[in-house]
């Protein structure tokens, strides 16, 4: 999901939080250090018997699919929200899901899928082609109104008829290249050819929409949309069992009638932490079945729990997953403040971070240094395209003397704040951050606030510096360069103020480009360029470091930070 991740990575941005989900959420929660050893007394095995599962995770910003923008609220709306497409990590390809196939026309401007028939919303409507229409144009369309904006639009930005169902105050206009060509075809249409479309297809806010949501937001309605979007119906394997309590618990329970294999799982409650320490506690007393691991407490969870062999599924006395991600973390640099639109401020802050210090002294090395926005799990990912990404620390004070000279005490006339949020592990990053900095002669500060209202700043452009994560929502370099770095995403998930006609040139022909090659290629070229800019600087890829109980005979998360809910075992 490109998400934002508070996991300390934005599926969506890694917005929401922080490392604890590693929020991680919004891009994804992160917090004080755990003594690491107090609450290491229990097993983790049976925080319930009875069939119901214990999962942390941080307060969410949405969990209703037409906004899952961040890694908290998107791990409730995977086992909610069946997309068209999925993308199986461990067969390394696109899989069908809510649509059994599909096809593509010779220009790849078409695409037609076949629904599986026969399968329910929670509330017993039939998934049907009108509900894709349905559910995609809310996406899109403002009029839709809940307070809580989507933000996701730009992932059908190519579909005809986007313009006008953006524009639209009316709450009637929908995406008019959506159509169903009879009850179980779904069939979209796009202003230009973008051959990876299917893997757009499997974002979690593409699901589809039951008659219950009326697109239009007014008065008359209001009451229905805020219960709607505290309680929302999908088509997944599991269905709201009552409504999100903020900042407390989401509960759900298996649904009885999903078209797939039913879950073995009996329920679900999503319980809210603010902090993962707190959250790891409450694992270690017995009281929660799948929690974050805090930094501090690595190692010990490692001993005392095992590590999962192949990094993504845990199985008794190997719980621990530590699987590397299709994510990253990254320090945000807003190209248009008057400090850091020098290109070379911001190639010197990036060359002075030690990644490889920061991976090895708070996680142990099971996290590796980023040389690249782009994960090495992506295609097209190339080592060493990013140059400024490489720590060093004398070339990055070369880049600051003729501007900023450094002083008898090895002091700059440079200030730059950095903005974060500081539970889930991100205080302790963004200190090493600052200390190299410092180091360089920068005067680094921190700004630490509430995480929604620094991701609030970040889009707006009010920040200097500040930490984000982007975990793939599908995993291709578009999700990752286009997404972060194309110029009509300032004010959404191009938080970095980032603008270059040339690289939008690239971005906008590789999308265009049917052949696979050629598009990977365009792709790399405007991934160097980006890197040479370095709106960004990369700190660490991410790794799992999640823990499962005992409970479970097989748990599995993958590199896109999904939760396999729906074919988990239990002991």
């Amino acid at each position: 999901m490109a998400q934002i991740t508070n996991h300390g990575v934005t599926r969506r941005n890694f917005v929401k939080g922080g490392l604890a989900a590693s929020a991680l959420a919004a891009l994804a929660a992160c917090g004080k250090k755990s003594d690491g050893g107090s609450a290491a007394s229990g097993d983790g095995a049976q925080a319930s018997s009875d069939g119901t599962v214990k999962y942390y995770i941080s307060n969410p910003d949405c969990i209703d699919a037409y906004n899952l923008n961040e890694d908290q609220g998107t791990q409730v709306g995977y086992v909610l929200f069946d997309s068209l497409t999925d993308f199986d990590y461990d067969a390394d390809k696109l899989v069908p899901k809510a649509a059994d196939s599909w096809e593509a026309n010779d220009e790849a401007t078409e695409f037609t899928f076949h629904l599986h028939e026969g399968a329910k919303f929670h509330n017993g409507e039939d998934v049907d082609a009108e509900s894709f229409v349905r559910g995609w144009s809310r996406v899109v369309n403002p009029s839709y109104g809940h307070s809580n904006a989507g933000v996701l639009d730009y992932h059908l930005a190519l579909v005809e008829g986007y313009d006008e169902c953006l524009a639209d105050t009316t709450g009637k206009v929908m995406l008019s290249g959506c159509t169903a060509k009879d009850k179980y075809t779904f069939v979209v249409k796009l202003t230009k050819p973008y051959a990876d479309f299917p893997y757009v297809a499997a974002h979690p806010a593409l699901a589809p929409a039951p008659k219950a949501v009326d697109l239009v937001a007014n008065d008359d309605n209001k009451a229905a949309l805020d219960a709607f979007y505290l309680a929302p119906i999908g088509n997944g394997p599991f269905q709201m069992d009552g409504s999100w309590v903020d900042g407390q618990y989401i509960n759900v329970k298996a649904f009885d009638d999903y078209y797939g294999d039913k879950p073995k799982v009996k329920a679900i409650q999503f319980n809210i932490q603010k902090d993962v320490e707190t959250a790891y506690r409450e694992f270690t007393a017995g009281n929660y079945d799948v929690s974050e691991v805090p930094p501090a407490s690595i190692s010990d969870a490692l001993s005392q729990y095992g590590q999962a062999e192949d990094g993504y599924t845990a199985t008794p006395g190997k719980q621990v997953l530590t699987g590397a991600e299709a994510s990253v973390y990254y320090l945000n640099l807003n190209c248009q403040d008057k400090v850091l639109q020098d290109v070379d401020v911001r190639r010197a802050i990036s060359m002075a971070i030690n990644r490889q210090a920061i991976c090895d002294t708070l996680y142990n090395g099971i996290r590796k240094p980023a040389d690249d926005i782009l994960p090495p799990k992506i295609v097209g990912y190339k080592s060493g395209a990013w140059k400024y990404s490489k720590y060093d620390k004398d070339a990055a004070a070369k880049l600051l003397d003729a501007k900023y000279p450094a002083n008898a005490d090895g002091k700059r006339d440079l200030k730059i704040t950095i903005s974060y949020n500081p539970e889930g592990g991100h205080k302790e990053i963004m200190e090493m951050v600052q200390a190299d900095l410092q180091a360089i002669g920068i005067d680094a500060q921190a700004d630490t606030r509430e995480w929604k209202a620094i991701l609030a700043d970040y889009r707006s452009g009010n920040t200097q510096a500040g930490r984000l994560g982007w975990t793939a929502d599908y995993p291709i370099a578009d999700n990752f360069l286009y997404s972060l770095f194309v110029s009509t995403g300032i004010g959404g998930d191009n938080c970095s103020m980032f603008s270059d006609p040339e690289i939008d040139d690239l971005l906008n022909k590789a999308r265009n480009t049917v052949d696979d090659d050629e598009r990977v290629k365009l792709m790399q070229e405007a991934d160097e360029k980006i890197g040479d800019a370095c709106p960004v600087a990369p700190i660490m890829y991410y790794a799992h470091s999640i823990v499962a109980s005992k409970k479970f005979k097989s748990f599995k998360f993958d590199a896109a930070r999904r939760n396999h809910m729906g074919v988990a075992e239990l002991a």
